[in-house]
């Protein structure tokens, strides 16, 4: 079986830093590319970010310059690395995993929650 396991979430102050973890197992972690995605009470789940095995990475620009995806292909992890947290950075973040060029992510963590406070 697939699994994505996040964890680093919590609480902090406006300015302050937090990374996310993303363990993966049950597949060929080199072959898939690794995103993070989150959703804000109330509102629709949005892409982050994410890192195919070659590096190649993208941002949402609401993040972009502030946030740092990473991966570690022989421990099978993927990072989230967040500075300078805004509060409407607040949500819950999931590790997500794609084939490679394949147009659905369809293996999901269980999500990992960040709050923000001013």
């Amino acid at each position: 079986q697939v699994q994505l396991v996040e964890s680093g979430g919590g609480l902090v102050q406006a300015g302050g830093s937090l990374r996310l973890s993303c363990v993966a197992s049950g597949l060929t972690f080199s072959s898939y590319t690794l995103g993070w995605f989150r959703q804000a009470p109330g509102k629709e789940r949005e892409f982050v970010a994410h890192r195919m095995w070659n590096s190649f990475t993208n941002y949402a620009d609401s993040v972009k310059g502030r946030f740092t995806i990473s991966r570690d292909n022989a421990k099978n992890t993927v990072y989230l690395q967040m500075n300078s947290l805004k509060p409407e950075d607040t949500a819950v973040y999931y590790c997500a995993a794609k084939v490679t060029g394949s147009s659905h992510y369809d293996h999901w963590g269980q999500g990992t929650q960040v709050t923000v406070s001013s």
